[in-house]
């Protein structure tokens, strides 16, 4: 889906919104902290980790104003029931293996429009602990002269199975805005640019989660030690067909 088709999809996310402020406020008791660190103007990148598949609700609940998405096409470990709210809202598909041309692409053209898009550098959730990042991220706030606003969410896991007494808490702290970022060269000297600005991210969504879940970038031998096992990507040979959307 190209960045020019989201502008049709106005009226339906008003209403998916309205929804998800009354879904969060009745299964959850929600605190968002750093709200006075929203940028008002774009264009940013908004960069969270990923512990759950309820995470992008939780962007979208804090988000003052429209937020994209790039996502994943093939859901990873998310119930099935859950893949059709991000359909309706709609994202920049990016199928594991294929390289997503399209999709970045299209990211790169809404940033540089001044949007905002929501990202989840480690690329998928399978694990409670922070995780090393894809290079999405860092690529696109190098192509798009973008800001990142790093989010740390915990606590979304504890709202399933949904219930509206003992109602779980949930925390989105949202860090200091940062970035841009420029890299140069070509081929691995510029690949390794991009690393340490991914590395660079992760540490940032790192200081707004609870101690005990920053896996590798933790100050704890210990806890990074805990970790490593979690840190191999899922989808590291995965070729996923580009259905174009």
């Amino acid at each position: 889906m190209s960045y020019f088709q989201f502008q049709r999809r106005a009226p339906m996310r008003l209403v998916l919104k309205s929804l998800i402020y009354a879904a969060m406020g009745l299964f959850s008791e929600m605190e968002i902290r750093g709200r006075e660190n929203i940028p008002a103007e774009g264009p940013l990148i908004i960069a969270a980790n990923h512990f759950s598949f309820a995470d992008p609700v939780a962007l979208i609940r804090i988000a003052p104003w429209d937020i994209d998405f790039i996502a994943a096409a093939v859901p990873g470990f998310a119930p099935k029931w859950s893949t059709y709210l991000p359909k309706l809202w709609g994202a920049f598909w990016v199928y594991r293996g294929t390289g997503s041309r399209d999709a970045l692409r299209s990211a790169e053209t809404l940033l540089k429009n001044g949007g905002r898009l929501g990202i989840f550098p480690e690329g998928g959730a399978w694990a409670q602990v922070l995780r090393p990042p894809r290079p999405g991220a860092a690529y696109l706030t190098t192509r798009g002269n973008a800001m990142i606003l790093p989010v740390g969410l915990y606590g979304l896991n504890d709202i399933f199975p949904l219930r509206m007494w003992n109602r779980p808490k949930v925390v989105a702290q949202i860090g200091k805005p940062f970035g841009p970022f420029n890299v140069s060269g070509r081929g691995r000297e510029r690949r390794e640019q991009l690393d340490a600005v991914g590395h660079t991210i992760m540490q940032k969504i790192a200081e707004l989660i609870p101690p005990e879940m920053r896996g590798r970038y933790s100050d704890d031998p210990a806890i990074r030690e805990a970790a490593k096992p979690f840190e191999a990507y899922p989808w590291e040979d995965a070729v996923e067909g580009d259905v174009v959307s």
